[in-house]
């Protein structure tokens, strides 16, 4: 394993930062009742997926050398994480829809003119 926060620290915050950052994203987009798109949500299972595998890589298999620390990559999951709970606060902000209720319709004014029945005729 390769975090060592005396030795590394900035290295081993980064490993642990991508692997939670990675994992929030994957749940984010598998929720189904979030309240976003399909396309956002395979979006946040694969940028979570990368970022998870890019932390295992880093935190287990890597031996050394040199490593790209995406700064950027602690936006995505913010944007993610904002969009998740504005899509969340637009879904419980809609009406519910109406229910049909089980009332007889009123019935037709005395006034009224009936409609022509319509003649079946066999042929």
């Amino acid at each position: 394993m390769n975090l060592d926060f005396s030795v590394e620290p900035l290295f081993s915050w980064y490993v642990v930062l991508l692997l939670i950052s990675g994992v929030a994203m994957v749940g984010i987009g598998a929720v189904a009742s979030s309240g976003l798109s399909a396309g956002w949500r395979v979006f946040n299972v694969i940028a979570g997926v990368g970022f998870v595998g890019y932390g295992i890589y880093l935190g287990f298999i890597f031996e050394g050398g040199t490593y790209i620390i995406f700064f950027k990559a602690f936006i995505l999951p913010v944007l993610m994480i904002v969009n998740f709970v504005r899509s969340l606060a637009n879904r419980s902000n809609k009406p519910a829809p109406v229910q049909a209720s089980m009332v007889a319709p009123a019935p037709a004014p005395a006034d009224a003119v009936p409609a022509p029945a319509a003649e079946n005729q066999v042929h």
